[in-house]
């Protein structure tokens, strides 16, 4: 039997959950699943190898942050065929995140809207996870460690965060994602406004260089922005990326629009909104920045693809790889064949 057949027996019970319920039964039963080897049985995308930032990826379809928070699933995530696994947002410290309900399907509209706020078991703990995972142990695949900051760090002191966050995930990542884009941690995306912006990209560059030196390896940077932003907001943002020679930008994070969920149950709750409803928003931000940048650093991007050939379209746009979240969701684990079968098909 198929995934997509199984995924299509066991959707409605979980539909039937709470949303973070659900996500909480799911991530445990994967991993009990691939201890006895049944996820093996899951079939592979072929091997469509690209190079971007520098770092080689078997396929061009990874997994985005926020399903394994804690980096406590990797090895079972890595079974479903992903070219790239991305963990995280991790923060300095361990962190409760904001109360619950904070997720929320809207099924008519093959989307979500989540405000977890960055709910984690901190750095220390996240590189614990990582280390003991036989996807980093072995080197399998290309593994994006996502960071962030806490709740109560004054933004004023943002940068610390992100710092800390930086000196201890480096050694183990095969990329680094500075998510200063989540809706869900207060006043978090005022860092992508230009004195900010430049503040924390020049911090990071300076430790970028410093921990090369230290491990003798670079790891590359990427920015992940919102889909928020007018032609302005994007141009000044790709003019701080290349003047701090950030390696990649990550295109979207969740939306605050609501324009498409308007009057539907759940559709006015807070946070970020994601899946189809982000589409087009994230699609119009790669195009912004395609413009701006050029071949001069890779788009990763990452909203609403929901089937194969939306991750078409986000490669049109101008993105190099592509990343799955909410999709996964509606349409289960095969999303990421079908999307890996659609870009190979180019």
């Amino acid at each position: 039997m198929s995934e997509k057949f199984l995924y299509s027996l066991a959707r409605p019970l979980l539909f039937s959950m709470d949303a973070e319920a659900a996500h909480h039964l799911t991530l445990p039963a994967l991993k009990r699943a691939a201890a006895l080897g049944l996820t093996k049985l899951i079939k592979q995308p072929a091997a469509d190898p690209r190079t971007v930032m520098g770092v080689n990826f078997k396929n061009p379809v990874g997994l985005a942050a926020g399903l394994d928070k804690d980096g406590a699933f990797i090895d079972a995530l890595a079974d479903l065929g992903f070219g790239s696994i991305e963990v995280g947002t991790v923060t300095p410290r361990a962190q409760a995140g904001n109360p619950k309900p904070r997720m929320f399907r809207l099924p008519a509209a093959q989307g979500i809207i989540n405000r977890m706020g960055f709910n984690n078991g901190g750095v220390d703990a996240f590189v614990a996870n990582v280390q003991s995972s036989r996807f980093y142990q072995n080197r399998e695949g290309v593994l994006g460690l996502n960071i962030g900051k806490n709740a109560d760090t004054p933004i004023e002191n943002a940068a610390d965060d992100y710092l800390k966050c930086l000196e201890k995930v480096y050694p183990y990542a095969s990329y680094v994602t500075v998510n200063i884009s989540s809706p869900n941690t207060k006043n978090l995306r005022q860092l992508q406004g230009g004195s900010e912006l430049d503040g924390l990209l020049g911090q990071l560059k300076e430790a970028q260089s410093r921990l090369a030196d230290q491990h003798k390896r670079y790891v590359p940077l990427a920015l992940k922005i919102a889909p928020d932003m007018d032609g302005e907001q994007v141009k000044n943002i790709a003019d701080a990326l290349l003047r701090h020679k950030i390696d990649g930008v990550i295109a979207t994070n969740t939306t605050l629009s609501r324009t498409a969920v308007e009057g539907m149950q759940h559709g006015g709750e807070a946070g970020g909104l994601s899946g189809a409803p982000a589409f087009e928003l994230s699609n119009t931000v790669i195009r912004l920045l395609k413009a701006e940048l050029g071949d001069a650093l890779p788009i990763i991007g990452v909203g609403g693809i929901m089937r194969g050939a939306d991750a078409k379209v986000k490669i049109e746009a101008g993105a190099q790889l592509v990343q799955l979240y909410s999709g996964l969701i509606y349409a289960g684990p095969a999303l990421v064949r079908d999307c890996a079968d659609a870009l190979r098909a180019r």
